[in-house]
């Protein structure tokens, strides 16, 4: 059993009554009290001029080093997912090259399909260069959908790199699709199979809607791995699979002549246009199976929400991002840090598999282009939600 022991002050003259030898205080005047008080405030308003410095001292992470300071990356998606792996093979390999190496702390808030994460870090997240989000399409989605439960926007905050990925539309040969001119003029629409509307399967919706390609779907898969178990069982007769997955999931059935590729979603380049992806150079982008159908190149509403989310679910689809108010001097060096890890030789080779042959981006010009793809204007999301709502009877909250 713990004790305790009172503390008793030891006696001592009482001030309550004077005596001789604690005389009587003497009066204070009222002038007196007045200069006192005058130099008191005059004290505070000296510790508020020199001594502000103090109270709100610049960032540390201003002085081009981050030395005894962690990185802390806030996942808004359950660890062991692409995006969880993704971000912390980047964190540990990003805090060799910036100065000071600073520690590494990935920090998983699932919920809400990420909206919940990446909400809090828009309401508290540090803006001194270490607090660093980690974004991907499952958080950009419901952000240009306008959903009710986001309260954060990627127009509040800085990139400081970007990762993309690409992929490719396929169809079972089987159902009659030899070719992009199959998905049109058919006596019975072809069945799409998608996990959901509202996440990243709105890029293919908007491209069959750019299209006019006949097409129903079938929503609620676990995964691309059983949307394409289903192709080729039959049960559906389009699918798409990104970059990553094509070399086990797609290039095998489509060697043995189950299978069609029929397009690839492209890359946006630096003005902004689409290109074709390098990983897939021999196969025709969304726009060129346009033109190929149409007789013309695509243009208008449609043209421009494929465009739009081209850039924030594939050539934009992961990145890092800090509040708007961190000081540049840490932006900066956290971008010039990444820039210097993506042009690595050595890291490039140990992250082929992870980025997917898809380069870091995080050169000078980045963050304009960024902030561009990134700008949804009101017309294309309007037009996303009234294709939801029309075709799929889904309106979002």
């Amino acid at each position: 059993m713990t004790s305790q022991k009172t503390y008793v002050e030891p006696p001592g003259p009482s001030y309550d009554t004077p005596t001789a030898e604690q005389p009587e205080p003497p009066k204070h005047s009222r002038r007196t009290i007045l200069a006192v008080v005058a130099s008191f405030a005059a004290l505070g308003v000296a510790t508020t001029v020199v001594g502000g410095g103090l109270l709100n001292p610049p960032s540390s992470t201003e002085d081009g080093n981050f030395s005894g300071e962690t990185l802390e990356f806030l996942i808004p998606l359950a660890s062991g997912g692409g995006t969880d792996t993704w971000a912390r093979f980047i964190g540990t390999e990003l805090t060799h090259y910036i100065p000071g190496s600073p520690g590494f702390a990935p920090v998983n808030e699932p919920g809400g399909e990420g909206i919940s994460g990446t909400n809090k870090f828009a309401r508290s997240a540090k803006a001194d260069g270490t607090e660093i989000l980690v974004g991907t399409a499952s958080t950009v989605v419901p952000w240009v959908l306008g959903r009710s439960a986001v309260r954060y926007s990627f127009e509040d905050l800085k990139p400081v790199v970007v990762n993309g990925t690409g992929g490719v539309i396929y169809a079972r040969t089987e159902a009659g699709v030899n070719g992009v001119e199959d998905l049109v003029n058919r006596d019975k629409p072809l069945e799409f199979g998608g996990i959901s509307a509202t996440g990243l399967d709105i890029t293919t919706l908007v491209a069959f809607d750019l299209l006019e390609a006949e097409v129903t779907s079938t929503f609620g898969f676990e995964g691309r791995g059983p949307v394409n178990l289903a192709l080729q069982r039959g049960e559906i007769d389009l699918d798409y699979q990104t970059t990553s997955a094509y070399g086990s999931a797609v290039k095998g059935i489509v060697e043995e002549g189950k299978a069609t590729v029929l397009m690839s979603f492209g890359q946006l380049d630096g003005s902004g246009e689409v290109v074709r992806d390098p990983n897939f150079p021999d196969v025709p982008t969304v726009p060129e199976a346009y033109e190929r159908l149409h007789g013309k190149k695509p243009s208008g509403e449609k043209f421009e929400a494929y465009k739009t989310l081209l850039g924030l679910t594939y050539t934009y689809q992961k990145g890092l991002w800090v509040p708007q108010e961190t000081p540049e001097k840490a932006v900066t060096l956290l971008r010039e840090s990444s820039e210097k890890l993506g042009a690595d030789k050595e890291f490039q080779d140990k992250a082929a598999k992870v980025l997917g042959g898809y380069p870091l981006v995080a050169d000078a010009g980045m963050a304009d282009r960024v902030r561009d793809a990134y700008t949804v204007s009101s017309s294309v999301r309007s037009y996303v939600q009234e294709l939801l709502e029309s075709n799929y009877d889904i309106h979002v909250e």
